[in-house]
């Protein structure tokens, strides 16, 4: 039962469970079956389909459903007239005003839109358009000259058939002892960085990579070295080839399941995590409350997990801390001049939407066992509705002390557990996987930590033993891995005690020895207002301990001081490629950490709308060319995190995970620690 169920979740849509069970079982034996599936679904695999719990849930930020991306496509199809080889890269909820969502009571009505992009091949022309749902009309529809939107799955199948009936590339596997082409995969990376020639012609093109999987089905292990095929998808034909000789592929077994070891480590013992009396979080629709937390969250195909409205009760109100926070933007640049590689500057979030990409998870694998599965609607290519089943997990971890003291003289132990709610999504890109988490302390801190694991993006080699190549690291024989960067921008819409606030940098400095100073032990700390823009486009710095503090701009708390949020720096790395650099041009929020920007809706991403093939200088860095004011205003916090991984033999095949955090934490926000009277 449970092999067939297992089988089932994997169906992009609903109704394939009645197709399925139609083919093995009778009327009776059907229901019966269609029963104990609904059974297993709520019971034991702890899934929660949170469309279907949003019927009885009125809010302008419910997730659409299946229903809603039906019709919004009808409406479209009907108004506007639509190629065969058109395909939606992105269809989602039009975010409503928000005005309207915080002033938004449940007996009210709203309205209720869906953002639709449309892309068509043979014309090159992207497409936007919006559904009212209420009253079934497409009420906007606009061209968006010279943009491609995201890569998609109907790209990556075009890439393949094209390059595999190529003569040339048919005659460089050759070269390679390759003859059965089906042991090759082909896969589809964004265009990067653009020749001239490929900026004048404005096509949407692809950039094609090789690897030989042979009898083995890790084939990112054995790159196809010297290969690079450029593939114009509006002709459907390749536009470049480069082979610049045979390079040895890695003949050793690297894939890394269980039946590929001789020899296995022992598993640990197992590991229960249980919560007897249940859990304390509770789930209503898409809204979650815990330990005094409350916030909604929404898949959303570009960004994925989205959170909204969050909130924190201290006791005598419900207060604001955050409109909307998400991963805006990812950046991955490759540090390798070599033609074949320089172009790989991957845009994640933008060229490739990792909420489409989002991991079915297992609870007691990804999430631990005691956690909840959450599922997401979304549409395909085509425009349709599909549900994904456990792509969001929520659950609770002990996390060592919350806060201790000994009393010597009572000779009592004073202390509290630190419970922590995590809310997490994967999401793999090709050859690497991400871990999105949202992490909710009980003292008020909300902490954001990504994860990385997956495979390095290897690089063929011809060495056995390390050279002086400092380009990078020698995996193993013929593998090769390159010195590369992951940047992480998060746009992070705070609402600190309402929508009024300022933004202030917070420096600690030493002080010389003088008379006021004769040990030189002193200890100051500097706050100053950031009141632009272009002011507020700031970098980490270890040698102050540089936070940035976003406060109230018309509140003050009990010691005359406005409540506020600082934002606090993890480890961070910064952008090596050098003035000059094509990639700093396209990637300018990772050129800087911190940067601030009055609040508008239409800025949304930090590395532009359509960061696929897109030109120099588009999302923040135009963002901020207006230097409006930030003294007492509604502000947009975006925050740039990074890693720096010059690849280890111990990073493969595949990698241990490496991980990255930022913090929010109260200042002055509470009287207290707002964890100090937490019951035993």
């Amino acid at each position: 039962m449970i092999q067939k169920l297992n089988f089932f979740l994997h169906f992009p849509k609903t109704n394939d469970i009645f197709l399925w069970c139609g083919n093995i079982a009778q009327p009776k034996t059907l229901f019966r079956l269609t029963i104990s599936l609904v059974i297993c679904i709520s019971l034991n695999l702890g899934f929660i389909n949170i469309a279907s719990a949003q019927a009885s849930v009125n809010h302008p930020l419910n997730p659409l459903t299946e229903t809603e991306i039906t019709t919004a496509v009808e409406v479209l199809k009907r108004e506007k007239t639509l190629s065969d080889t058109a395909f939606f890269p992105m269809i989602t909820l039009q975010e409503p005003d928000k005005k309207q969502v915080l002033n938004f009571t449940p007996d009210q009505k709203f309205s209720r839109q869906v953002f639709l992009q449309v892309y068509e091949r043979e014309l090159n022309k992207t497409f936007t358009g919006t559904v009212n749902l209420n009253s079934k009309t497409l009420t906007s529809w606009q061209e968006i000259p010279h943009v491609q939107p995201a890569i998609l799955p109907p790209d990556y199948q075009l890439v393949r058939e094209v390059v595999k009936s190529d003569p040339r590339w048919q005659t460089a596997m050759r070269k390679r002892g390759i003859k059965d082409f089906n042991e090759v995969e082909v896969t589809c990376w964004s265009a990067g960085i653009l020749t001239k020639a490929e900026e004048k012609v404005n096509h949407r093109i692809c950039r094609a990579l090789s690897y030989y999987q042979g009898k083995n089905w890790n084939y990112y292990s054995r790159p196809i070295e010297g290969v690079l095929v450029t593939v114009d998808l509006n002709k459907e034909e390749v536009s470049n080839f480069v082979d610049n000789g045979v390079i040895p592929i890695s003949q050793e077994n690297w894939d890394y399941d269980i039946q590929a070891f001789s020899k296995l480590t022992p598993p640990p013992k197992p590991l229960k995590i249980i919560q007897p009396e249940g859990k304390t979080f509770k789930i209503q629709g898409n809204e979650i409350t815990w330990q005094g937390w409350q916030f909604r969250y929404l898949m959303h195909p570009r960004e994925g997990l989205v959170l909204y409205l969050v909130k924190y009760n201290d006791g005598e109100k419900i207060r604001p801390v955050l409109y909307r926070a998400s991963l805006s933007e990812m950046a991955v640049p490759y540090g390798d001049p070599h033609p074949n590689w320089s172009f790989r500057n991957a845009f994640d979030v933008g060229e490739y939407n990792i909420g489409l990409l989002a991991n079915k998870l297992e609870l007691g694998q990804e999430i631990p066992e005691n956690g909840v599965l959450l599922n997401a609607t979304f549409a395909n290519g085509e425009g349709e509705p599909y549900t994904m089943p456990g792509v969001i997990g929520i659950y609770e971890r002990d996390n060592g002390v919350l806060w201790k003291h000994f009393n010597y003289n009572s000779q009592k132990n004073y202390l509290r557990r630190n419970r922590e709610l995590v809310m997490n999504m994967i999401t793999t890109v090709d050859n690497y996987d991400y871990s999105l988490n949202w992490i909710f302390h009980q003292d008020g801190t909300l902490e954001i930590e990504n994860e990385l694991s997956g495979i390095v993006l290897a690089q063929g080699t011809s060495d056995e033993k390390q050279s002086s190549n400092a380009l990078g690291r020698l995996l193993a024989k013929n593998i090769f891995g390159v010195n590369h960067q992951h940047f992480f921008n998060y746009r992070l819409d705070l609402d600190v005690d309402g929508q009024n606030n300022n933004v202030m940098e917070m420096n600690v400095n030493s002080v010389p020895i003088s008379e006021k100073n004769p040990l030189g032990n002193t200890i100051t700390v500097e706050d100053t207002l950031l009141k632009t823009e272009t002011e507020a486009v700031r970098d980490a710095d270890i040698k102050h301990s540089r936070e940035w503090m976003i406060a109230s701009a018309d509140k003050n708390n009990h010691l005359g001081v406005a409540p506020a949020y600082m934002l606090m720096p993890g480890s961070n790395t910064i952008l090596y490629a050098v003035e000059g650099a094509n990639i700093r041009e396209k990637a300018g929020f990772a050129t800087h950490h911190f940067w601030t920007t009055k609040y508008k809706s239409s800025e949304m991403y930090a590395g532009g709308d359509y960061p696929n093939q897109t030109l120099p200088g588009e999302g923040l860095p135009k963002y901020i060319a207006d230097n409006e004011s930030l003294e007492n205003e509604d502000i947009v916090v975006w925050y740039t995190m990074g890693i720096t991984h010059v690849p280890r033999p111990e990073d493969w095949p595949v990698m241990p995970r490496h991980q990255v955090s930022f913090k929010l934490m109260p200042r002055g926000f509470f009287k207290r620690n707002p964890a100090i009277n937490l019951g035993e």
